[in-house]
């Protein structure tokens, strides 16, 4: 287990990351190796976004106008309050505000 303990990461941002890595690298295997890293990784727990998830990341998309957050951000955003996680690991100064950033 990492110093912060188990990393939550969501179906979504999985999905981000495996697109991210075949449209930069042009390499499939790549992408395909970011998946099982993230997927079999003991230190990553992957959620999955639900219907209710879903329709909250939704309200969330359409209330937070002024942080430009992607709906994605926004399921993250739900998955964390779903699940009472209190901080999100990210660079992205957008979520300031919203949330504890840990970068």
């Amino acid at each position: 287990m990492s110093l912060l303990g188990i990393i939550h990461t969501s179906d979504y941002v999985v999905d981000e990351a495996v697109t991210t890595a075949l449209a930069r690298t042009r390499n499939h295997q790549i992408a395909v190796n970011t998946g099982r890293y993230i997927l079999s990784s003991p230190r990553i727990d992957t959620l999955s976004v639900s219907k209710e998830d879903f329709n909250l990341a939704w309200s969330k998309f359409q209330a937070i106008r002024d942080k430009y957050l992607s709906f994605t951000d926004c399921t993250s955003l739900a998955l964390m309050e779903r699940h009472g996680i209190e901080r999100i690991m990210s660079f992205d100064s957008r979520f300031d505000g919203l949330a504890e950033r840990i970068c």
